[in-house]
């Protein structure tokens, strides 16, 4: 994807019309995010879900909602992704917040092979899921307008950008290198540790 340097603007795969002022997200940011679909989303805790997954893996609009079960292993507690635009497929450790929070998805919604479901049980599309991050960013207060991207950005270590590692990571082919990300470690995304405590980001209601 080419940036357009002389506005700070760039395309919108979800939604082309609207332009981008911002491309990433930082953690404080995301863990807004997750707040306000707890308290404002109809399906909160879905929600809180699919932004924390998409975070912490750094998936794609496309990826996250093409998500299915058979890809999870809550024992082994691993995701298996699949990566669109040619990227390369990886197995991803899950954490302990993200397994509890899928179990209780899981529990919750009716049977699909696909982990995110709309109200009619169906798969959700890209387009939705981007229409609904948007109307979560305004929830939480963002001053700009969020775009499901932004996660998959915030997920790449800014000191591995353009490295092979971060390559790997994302299942990219080719590397970005004239956008700036947030900076969670490689096997710690979205938690942040300050001395001996840590705090993570938990989806749960």
């Amino acid at each position: 994807m080419e940036f357009r340097e002389d506005d700070g603007a760039t395309p919108n795969t979800v939604i082309p019309s609207v332009k981008r002022t911002r491309r990433y997200l930082t953690e404080k940011e995301v863990e807004k995010l997750i707040e306000a679909a707890r308290k404002h989303s109809r399906h909160g805790h879905r929600d809180a879900t699919m932004v924390l997954i998409a975070y912490r893996h750094g998936l794609r609009a496309s990826e996250l909602v093409d998500l299915q079960w058979s890809q999870i292993e809550p024992d082994a507690g691993r995701l298996h992704v699949r990566r669109a635009k040619k990227g390369t497929p990886s197995v991803h450790p899950l954490q302990g917040d993200e397994i509890r929070a899928l179990r209780r998805l899981r529990r919750e919604q009716d049977a699909s092979p696909f982990v995110f479901t709309s109200e009619r049980g169906g798969p959700m599309t890209s387009k939705s899921w981007g229409n609904h991050f948007e109307r979560l960013g305004r929830h939480a207060g963002m001053p700009f307008q969020c775009f499901p991207h932004m996660l998959r950005h915030a997920c790449s270590p800014w000191p591995m950008q353009g490295t092979t590692r971060g390559r790997c990571r994302l299942g990219s082919a080719i590397a970005t290198s004239s956008t700036r990300f947030a900076t969670p470690s490689w096997h710690r995304i979205g938690s942040r540790t300050s001395g001996s405590s840590q705090q993570r980001i938990v989806a749960h209601s």
